[in-house]
């Protein structure tokens, strides 16, 4: 079986350890994440397991024959080639095999049939024959063509030259290789930056089939629970492993984070006691000696570090100006770029204090929608109107990765100095730690801002934004560079924020806790670059968040429909409000319900308002039956296992199972199982719950 395995692996830069004594196994089958507060090390670490940077002390064993691929947080680029041959190169490593076994052929030609070197060399020619076989080598063309569409590649893309790609590209054509490799072992490092949400889903299902072991390291919490069964913490040098998947390891993880908190105020207080004790007989000659003890006791304590992500920050936004109840509306939008449309006929209400998500597929027009709404974009057909006192901010990756941070009078400013500008008073005080939230810590606040990385300037950007007093957030992919613990805290400060947000996101869990609508665009489903796209323009207004979205695309899916079979917008409205428990605002146009352009105009809603209250009844009831028989279902599953687990833990306790290593091992191996379908089924209800409590409404 392939592995990577480390032991007592050590590395310092300068006077600061990044790794201290690290052990890591990484095998075929590994399913393992790599965690860890930014800065921690964690690209350091995967560097280190690649093979990229050699450790100052420690041991790296690797299984003869296994092969490791490392994608890299960013920094390559493609040239020289076509798509299509630049995915090839993939196979570079296995051309050389192709070049071996010739020239092993050449050698047989004129070798005795029975001597001991001519066997040799058919069983190495052998080894490389199957070697070759198993690599996928003679498919190589579907399977370029499959990985490239996965990753949203278009046919027409395979003949363009690999220079013509974008960054965001050509890190996608990176990933694509390193996946056409087929490794044993697979080092991610934050591969879902540059991934739209269908790219994304298309990784996680090719992870999940993917035979080899897999180390990733990101940012989007939903694609880590979906993918891994252990997690791998990097915390102050050390490394720790925890089972499960991210969600299991943030829950087991704050057990430890409570006591290290616990140990660290204890410790302050004994710091400022001691300190209290000390400025206060400083100058009295006759407690010297009392002084000095006590100031040897501050030099040798061995101080509690509490890494930023366990400081609990709150943003506040200022408060919002008064509006009307309308925000936005829109009529008749459509914008073309020369023979292709992304955008027709898009109506629009939207009262103030929703949040909602524009969703499709690469290319639909949700970034085109976005600048119209902000105005960044004039060339479009119809009308935007924003609603009575609207105060608008826009957030996109371009303009911020625009910003210069020079003043008019060509003075280039610090980090600090460029967030102080224009901030409302009372929030001065606080700019520090909401940079700290944002990533910019210690020195990196003093940084000029003419200097700083794309992902700098968009974090930078967008907590700027946060201090402005607005009541419509328009947010173009916001969190593509924040970590977990920043997206956390962003997202309790939208949740909070009371005026109206339209965002744009590729991270799941995100989008399914901030929307309330969602709007559907939908991008060409036929066609090809200069003749006219059919399927694109259109558009469906959902009225519940993106798990609403998603399940009633499932529902669609499974029982055939379209969006043409719709049964109505009236229906659509009051089921999912009743399902998702969402507020239904008699003011939005049902014309909103279905695509542009389907069907026949929509019956007004006070006709249809008592048939689809009833349907809208029945389904509720129907749902909160099938919840509640779930819910029984799962409590009696709960109950077994519950039982099972005391048994298996009755049975660890007895002489003539924990006297005997192997039946130990086996009744601990079953113990772990029976440990890890409890939990499964623990959240499994704990999700059940929380959907009938919805559905009770």
């Amino acid at each position: 079986m392939a592995f990577v395995q480390f032991t007592k692996v050590s590395l310092a830069f300068g006077d600061r350890d990044i790794l201290k004594d690290v052990g890591l196994n990484l095998a075929s089958g590994s399913r393992a994440a790599l965690a860890g507060v930014n800065g921690s090390g964690k690209s350091t670490l995967m560097k280190v397991i690649a093979g990229n940077l050699k450790a100052d002390s420690g041991e790296r064993a690797i299984q003869k024959g296994s092969r490791v691929s490392y994608l890299p947080q960013s920094g390559i680029v493609h040239a020289g080639k076509n798509l299509r041959e630049e995915a090839e190169t993939a196979y570079n490593s296995i051309v050389l095999l192709l070049d071996e076994m010739e020239a092993i052929g050449r050698v047989l030609e004129t070798a005795k049939s029975d001597d001991n070197k001519t066997k040799s060399l058919l069983d190495e020619h052998y080894r490389l024959h199957e070697a070759v076989e198993n690599s996928g080598y003679y498919n190589r063309a579907q399977a370029i063509s499959a990985v490239l569409s996965g990753l949203g590649f278009a046919e027409a893309d395979l003949d363009r030259r690999a220079e013509e790609f974008s960054g965001g590209w050509q890190m996608r054509i990176a990933l694509a290789k390193v996946l056409l490799e087929t490794p044993d072992i697979l080092l991610l490092d934050e591969p879902t930056n540059y991934l739209d949400i269908e790219a994304r889903s298309w990784l996680e299902n090719w992870l999940r089939s993917f035979t080899g072991g897999y180390l990733l390291v990101s940012h989007d919490r939903y694609f880590l629970d979906v993918t891994v069964n252990e997690v791998y913490e990097l915390f102050q040098g050390s490394l720790k492993r925890y089972a499960g998947n991210y969600s299991d390891y943030e829950k087991t993880r704050q057990a430890d984070i409570d006591s290290l908190l616990k140990r660290y105020a204890e410790q302050q207080e004994e710091i400022a006691r001691l300190e209290s004790l000390i400025n206060r007989f400083r100058y009295k000659a006759s407690k010297a000696a009392f002084v000095q003890e006590r100031v040897k006791k501050l030099e040798k304590m061995e101080r509690i570090e509490i890494p930023e992500s366990l400081k609990k920050i709150s943003i506040n936004f200022p408060p919002p100006p008064h509006s009307g109840r309308i925000a936005l509306t829109l009529r008749g939008i459509g914008k073309a770029y020369g023979t292709r449309r992304v955008l027709a006929g898009l109506d629009l209400d939207l009262d103030a204090g929703e949040r909602l998500v524009v969703v499709g597929r690469n290319g639909a027009g949700k970034t085109t929608l976005l600048r119209i709404l902000a105005g960044a974009d004039t060339g479009y057909e119809g009308s935007v109107r924003y609603g009575a006192g609207i105060a608008a901010g826009y957030f996109s990756q371009d303009a911020a990765e625009a910003m210069t941070g020079i003043t008019a009078d060509g003075r280039a400013q610090t980090v600090l100095e460029f967030m102080e500008t224009g901030a409302p008073f009372a929030l001065i005080p606080k700019i520090r730690d909401m940079l700290g939230a944002f990533l910019f810590r210690g020195d990196d606040i003093y940084k000029s801002v003419s200097v700083l990385s794309g992902g700098e300037k968009s974090r930078l950007a967008l907590l700027k934004l946060l201090l402005k007093p607005m009541n419509l957030l328009i947010l173009d992919e916001p969190t593509n560079h924040l970590d977990i613990y920043s997206k956390d805290i962003f997202l309790e400060t939208l949740k909070k924020f009371s005026g109206t947000v339209i965002f744009v996101s590729h991270d799941r869990a995100f989008m399914e806790a901030l929307s309330t609508k969602t709007l559907e665009l939908r991008a060409a489903e036929t066609g090809s670059p200069g003749t006219p796209q059919e399927g694109a323009g259109k558009h469906r207004l959902f009225y519940g968040n993106y798990a609403y979205y998603l399940e009633r695309l499932e529902r669609e899916a499974a029982n055939g429909e379209t969006a043409h079979q719709t049964n109505t917008a009236a229906l659509e409205k009051n089921g999912a409000a009743a399902i998702a428990g969402t507020d239904v605002s008699p003011a939005a146009p049902l014309s909103q319900a279905v695509p542009a352009g389907a069907g026949p105009a929509p019956v007004p809603e006070t006709v249809l308002s008592a048939a689809g209250q009833r349907e809208a009844l029945k389904q509720k009831q129907a749902l909160i039956r099938r919840l509640e028989r779930r819910e029984e279902e799962i409590l009696a599953e709960l109950g077994t296992l519950e039982a099972e687990k005391a048994a298996l833990e009755a049975d660890l306790g007895r002489p003539d199972i924990y006297s005997n290593g192997e039946k130990a091992r086996a009744v601990k191996a079953k113990l772990d199982a029976a440990l890890e379908e409890l939990a499964r089924k623990s959240r499994e209800w704990e999700s059940r719950a929380e959907e009938l409590a919805r559905a009770r409404g």
